[in-house]
Parts: structure tokens; C-alpha cells; sequence
């Protein structure tokens, strides 16, 4: 049924039964000179413990392994960004995994390789683990450059840490060192729908979490993955939407200002995402990359990445060539990621008006009660961001649960059809 329901909703909107098609090649040279608004991704998959509820590409850490890793990394950036001759704008540059901060006395090593070639506009980005903030390990992130920090804290009461089989923390310890060495954004990361989970419990994390030092949360569902091994049994469709609702409405009532679907800001300026770029580059092992006609893939196998980069070759596991159709589908979802479309923004990117292409589907959402328009750009209204959660629930078991589940078992498959 989900499958049925998203090669559906593919095909009515790319106008085309032709479906998503991932095959084995890739380009050397990758066409991102002319990308604008370009960001860029670095993966490091190393953990000290693997969560069941995470879907990432993740390896245990073993020091030894990490550093040739972060060797490969660095070989990766030259190989990509010295295609071009002068350096290339980019927003902004993340770190993920895994967790990046246990690579911690290398990450300026890599964001001074990126700098030879990128000039990074809007800050740099990290993700940790609440083990990992301490002074020692955020002020050598300070130094290496990092001006953003995401705390996967997933809940602060016990009862959730153990449906996700984590242990606890003490959130004074963390409100300690964060007042000790502060970023322009702290963001915490929290899991809803878990088993029991009630508003209540949401509004506890996260009224905690600007206690704490954040001024920035990210509130994400929790989805079944089939690969992962998680026991979790998933929340039903209508306790999810009261639970999304009445966390929205809570947030906003405290004046926390919506940023995207799943995060909210609590001063002007925070903000922590990687997801809502027009084009990236993303490197290390399953880091994707997305331009203008193509998304790559990079190799899940951590001893398959650095092979190839060994190599001298880039580590792309597969690469899907977009009809225009379907680019126009991929960056209208994730350009509502963020709950409003600006037309300026698609016709800039296409050089074809939005209303020319999607007239009548952006008529119908506001005829729904899925968007508003307000001088010209389409806003969700907390019903459409109820239903852009659905379907990107859909879509996730339905396509990345898929092409993820696969590429874990095997670093080059000949082809994937989505």
C-alpha cells in the first residue's frame, strides 16, 4: 500500500510512469561549479554505542579505524573540490554520523580542507551526543571553526531513553558547560510518537531544553525502519496528528518560531539544518550529493570508501539522472520541509514559473486547507504539515527504507528502481 501510494503520487506529479532509477555510474567530475546556494555534508560514521532507532549509516569506534577514515576524508574533498580552480561559495557545511564529535582533534583539519576550496557563508554545524559536551571537546570545536552544535538528547525522562535504549544524563552538567563555552545555535534533538508519549511529556523536553542553554529544537517522529532491528511499535495516525498538532501549537504560543516541519527557534537567527539546500556536496561513506540533473549515492561500507578513495577514484555507489520532472518533485518536497515555497525561488532554479508547472496542484492545497498564500508565497497550514509528515513517512519506508536496507548488505548494486 505505501509503495502503491507514492509511485502514485510520483507519477501524477512528474507527469511520467517513469520511475526513480539508481544505477552504478557516476560522473568523476562532478558539475557543481555553477550550483548556487550550494551546500555542503560530511559523514562520519563512528559511535560508541549503535542505537536501533537510528537509521545512519554507523560503525562502533575504533581510533585507529576513525583516523584512516578521517584520512580518506580529506583525500575525498581534494579529489571533489580541487575540480575547480577558484573557490566556490557555499552556505554552510555540516557534520553528521555517527558521531562526529568523537573524531573531535580532526575536525579542523577537515574544515581547513574544505576552506581551500569552499568559502562557507553561513556557518558550520556538528552533531553530538550528550556524552560528548564537555569544555574540553566544544572548545576545540570552537576552534576548528564550528559556530553550530546539534545535542541528540532524543528525550530527557528515563522511561523513553529505555524504549531507545539509552542511558540517562544530568541536563545541569550540560547547562554547565554550555554557559561555558556558547554557540551561535545549540539545538537539541528529540523523537516523537514513541510508545506512551503524551504532549505533556514533549512539553517538558522542550521547555528543559531552552532552560538548558538551547535556543533551537528539532522534534522529529520516530519511524520504523525495517533494517534497524528497533522493537518499538510505531504510534497511530490520528494520535500523531494531536501529538504534532498540539506540540506545534504549544511551541508557538511559547513564541518559538516554526523554522521547518520539525524544528523551532527560539531566538532570531538559530537555526540548524542540513536537509533544505537547492544543491550539495556530501562526502564520506552514504553522504549524498544532489545538483541540478543528478543525486549520487556514496558506498555505505566504510572499508569500500576508503578503497576506493585509496584509489584515487570517488567512493559513488550509485547516481540517479532526474528527468527535469522529477527534479522539480525533489526540490518542491524538500523545499516544503521547511513549510513554505517561494514561486521566485522554483523559477530562479528552472527559469519556468511555478503556477506554469503546479498551478492547479498548489490551487488544490489551498483549496484543501494544506496551504495559505500570502503575497505570493505558499505557507503549510498545521493541517498540510500533518500531511507532509504522513506522505514523508510513506516516502521513507516506501523509498529510502528500501534503497538504505539494500545498500547496507551490498557498497555497489548494479541497480536500484524506486
Amino acid at each position: 500500500m505505501m509503495s502503491y501510494l507514492t509511485t502514485l503520487t510520483r507519477a501524477f506529479l512528474t507527469r511520467s510512469l517513469r520511475p526513480f532509477r539508481f544505477q552504478n555510474e557516476y560522473d568523476e567530475a562532478l558539475p557543481f561549479a555553477g550550483s548556487r546556494r550550494l551546500g555542503l555534508y560530511v559523514h562520519i560514521p563512528f559511535c560508541r554505542q549503535l542505537c536501533t532507532f537510528c537509521p545512519y549509516c554507523k560503525e562502533l569506534y575504533d581510533e585507529a579505524l576513525c583516523d584512516e577514515y578521517i584520512d580518506c576524508l580529506l583525500r575525498e574533498i581534494h579529489l571533489v573540490g580541487g575540480q575547480t580552480q577558484e573557490k566556490k561559495q557555499a552556505t554552510s557545511l555540516y557534520f553528521g554520523g555517527g558521531t562526529p564529535a568523537l573524531a573531535v582533534r580532526r575536525i579542523g583539519e577537515l574544515v581547513a580542507a574544505l576552506q581551500e576550496h569552499f568559502i562557507i557563508t553561513e556557518g558550520i554545524g556538528l552533531e553530538l551526543h550528550p556524552d560528548n559536551v564537555t569544555v574540553e571537546t566544544l572548545s576545540a570545536l570552537r576552534a576548528a571553526g564550528v559556530t553550530k552544535i546539534s545535542i541528540g538528547i532524543q528525550s530527557f525522562g528515563d522511561k523513553f531513553l529505555g524504549i531507545l535504549g539509552r542511558k540517562g544524563f544530568d541536563p545541569e552538567r550540560l547547562s554547565a558547560t554550555l554557559r561555558a563555552v556558547p554557540f551561535e545555535t545549540v539545538s537539541m534533538d528529540f523523537i516523537f510518537a514513541l510508545p506512551g508519549q503524551t504532549v505533556e511529556d514533549l512539553k517538558t523536553d522542550i521547555a528543559t531544553a531552552f532552560s538548558i542553554g538551547a535556543n533551537h529544537v528539532a522534534i522529529y517522529p520516530f519511524i520504523d525502519f525495517a533494517f534497524t532491528g528497533s522493537t518499538v511499535k510505531p504510534m497511530g495516525k490520528q494520535q500523531k496528528r494531536r501529538l504534532l498538532d498540539d506540540i506545534t501549537g504549544y511551541c508557538e504560543a511559547m513564541g518559538y518560531r516554526r523554522e521547518s516541519i520539525w524544528t523551532f527557534s527560539g531566538t532570531p537567527g538559530a537555526s540548524y539544518s542540513s536537509m533544505t539546500r537547492e544543491n550539495f556536496l556530501g562526502f564520506g561513506c552514504s553522504a549524498t550529493t544532489l545538483l541540478k540533473n543528478q543525486f549520487k549515492v556514496n558506498t555505505f561500507s566504510v572499508e569500500e570508501y576508503r578503497r576506493r578513495i585509496q584509489g584515487g577514484t570517488l567512493p559513488t555507489s550509485l547516481t540517479l539522472r532526474f528527468t527535469t520532472r522529477q527534479r522539480m518533485l525533489y526540490y518542491l518536497f524538500w523545499t516544503a520541509y521547511s513549510t513554505e515555497v517561494d514561486p521566485r525561488g522554483f523559477e530562479e532554479f528552472f527559469g519556468v514559473p511555478l503556477n506554469k508547472v503546479y498551478g492547479f496542484e498548489f490551487w488544490l492545497a489551498k483549496k484543501l486547507g494544506f496551504a495559505t498564500e500570502e503575497q505570493g508565497i505558499f505557507r503549510m497550514t498545521l493541517k498540510g504539515a500533518f500531511y507532509y509528515h504522513y506522505y514523508e513517512n510513506y516516502y521513507t519506508l516506501a523509498y529510502i527504507d528500501k534503497m538504505w536496507g539494500i545498500l547496507r548488505r551490498e557498497a555497489f548494486p548494479k541497480e536500484i528502481i524506486l
